[in-house]
């Protein structure tokens, strides 16, 4: 039941030393401002790097060949050999939970060495002979026309997709590339579609817009690949770790290619999933530190109020002894001096969390303004969840900052109260 008396002598209590009310809620504003801004910061942070993988399937794993290290079945110690169109279908078998196994080849080495012409235009790009599974695991999107389909694959159809910084050094502004032609290493392909990457890693965003894509089975046919496969790009099924299921894939393949069973070097691999969890475990640890470093800064600004709450149980310690002599009860003077502590708790606080909300939304005005492209922070915010726990905070804050005072109030004696001067 809302008692106007009580509020009124909280209000003037708190009131009669502006100056002193308003530090003492300054240390309070201060905690839970820094408590949403790092918790912010963190998130931003998280979904800036999160975009990064935006579109990629991030259950995968790649894997490669290398030279083995150990002699094995009366094959020497040191030889090259390459994965085989079989590779697939037996991986596919052997491995109900993999989702995608997408063989792949390259031409040309890092960054691109390939001579492309387009009339009179030439350029230098990395050329890939996929299936059309790859959409669904690498970080791009198809701006014009479509990628590469299954009918492509069976009928060795000599079609490509480009990317736009192609399209930008061949093509004349405006021009449309769909359905024209380009001669890589002396074979003509129709271009059927047009990519655009968000994968900012291996040259930044630039260069992953400059690859161009073919169907697999056309890449080996038009460049005397035979039955070799470069590289794969497997993904696991959800409810499965590719990580747990990399072992027993790395002795398959071992197997497979008569490879000794403790040759590591033989088989390159990559675990994005593993490296996206390290991510991930970073985050929580941020967000931990964000936790805890605000929570220290909150405590500081709790130790104050509560000091200051002593203070003024000290200054009201004849007004607590007659309230005590007139029949007051310890659980109303401590309720008293409870419900000043939290409400000065709460309010501060309030300030606090709305004076972060208005930062973080001017921070977000100034990013959406801003090209996003490459940038590795976005969206810096905080949910309900966390406002929430805000609040929480506060409230027992603001009893265990007036709990001390309390204890103090109604420890004092009626009589030694109204002879205290």
């Amino acid at each position: 039941m809302f008692d106007r008396d009580k509020w009124n002598e909280i209000l003037e209590a708190l009131s009669a030393n502006v100056f002193r009310t308003v530090l003492t809620a300054f240390g309070v504003f201060w905690g839970i401002f820094i408590l949403v801004i790092l918790l912010a910061a963190g998130n931003g942070l998280e979904n800036g790097v999160k975009k990064g993988f935006d579109g990629m399937a991030t259950n995968t794993m790649f894997m490669w060949t290398q030279t083995t290290s150990k002699a094995y079945k009366g094959l020497p110690q040191v030889r090259n050999y390459n994965f085989k169109n079989a590779d697939v279908p037996a991986l596919k078998a052997n491995f109900p939970d993999l989702l995608y196994v997408s063989p792949r080849n390259q031409l040309g080495g890092y960054q691109g060495t390939n001579n492309v012409i387009r009339n009179d235009k030439t350029g230098a790009y990395t050329v890939y002979g996929d299936y059309p599974e790859l959409i669904k695991q690498e970080s791009m999107s198809i701006t014009k026309g479509r990628f590469v389909n299954q009918q492509d694959i069976l009928n060795k159809r000599k079609v490509a997709v480009i990317g736009e910084g192609v399209i930008s050094e061949l093509y004349e502004k405006g021009e449309e590339p769909i359905g024209t032609y380009i001669k890589i290493n002396g074979v003509n392909f129709m271009i059927v579609g047009v990519y655009h990457s968000r994968n900012n890693n291996n040259g930044g965003a630039e260069a992953a817009q400059k690859n161009i894509f073919m169907p697999f089975t056309t890449f080996q046919q038009a460049f005397n690949y035979g039955d070799t496969v470069g590289w794969m790009a497997l993904t696991a099924k959800d409810g499965a770790s590719i990580t747990e299921l990399k072992k027993g894939i790395m002795d398959f393949m071992r197997s497979r290619h008569s490879i000794h069973p403790d040759d590591d070097r033989a088989i390159g691999n990559f675990d994005l999933y593993e490296e996206f969890s390290k991510i991930q475990g970073l985050f929580m640890i941020l967000r931990f530190i964000a936790y805890f470093v605000g929570t220290l800064v909150l405590l500081s600004g709790i130790i104050g109020i509560s000091n200051i709450m002593l203070i003024v149980v000290k200054e009201r310690t004849k007004e607590i002894g007659i309230r005590r002599a007139l029949g007051a009860t310890p659980s109303a003077i401590r309720g008293q001096i409870l419900t000043e502590s939290i409400f000065l708790t709460i309010i501060a606080g309030m300030l606090g969390i709305a004076a972060a909300t208005g930062i973080l939304a001017i921070a977000n005005m100034i990013l959406d303004s801003m090209p996003s492209e490459g940038m590795m922070f976005a969206s810096p915010s905080v949910d309900m969840t966390v406002v929430f726990i805000a609040l929480l905070i506060l409230i027992v804050s603001g009893l265990l900052a007036g709990f001390i005072p309390a204890q103090t109030a109604i420890n004092v004696k009626p009589v030694d109260a109204l002879r205290t001067e």
